[in-house]
């Protein structure tokens, strides 16, 4: 098995039922559109599901969706986390998205992400 093949889960978000249960609860029909959607493109075999939620990270941080209900950011570093990635990965991720995303879009990330690791 590889760093990037994840042992329990073939789609981060059609099988992941906390999500999935999440999703739902912002707005049924919001949840649903999200779920079938997302769940396609996700279910595409050839990018690992770590990788996937690696760049979704980084997508967040350069849309800066990391505060705030319903916003991804959290929800995406759990996905990774159950992928497999480690902190240390999500870290330097951070690190590299100053370079392209900036640096202060970066810091509130590294805020965010210290929050969340305060939590568990």
């Amino acid at each position: 098995m590889t760093a990037d093949t994840n042992p329990t889960m073939n789609n981060a978000v059609t099988d992941d039922h906390d999500l999935l249960q999440a999703l739902l609860g912002i707005n049924p029909d919001f949840g649903e559109l999200c779920i079938r959607v997302c769940g396609e493109v996700w279910g595409k075999p050839i990018i690992s599901q770590k990788i996937k939620c690696l760049i979704t990270i980084a997508l967040d941080v350069a849309n800066q969706s990391l505060d705030g209900p319903g916003t991804p950011f959290e929800a995406h570093v759990n996905m990774a986390l159950k992928q497999g990635a480690t902190i240390e990965e999500i870290e330097e991720l951070l690190l590299f998205t100053c370079a392209y995303c900036g640096f202060n879009k970066a810091a509130g990330a590294f805020g965010k992400l210290k929050e969340i690791r305060s939590r568990t």
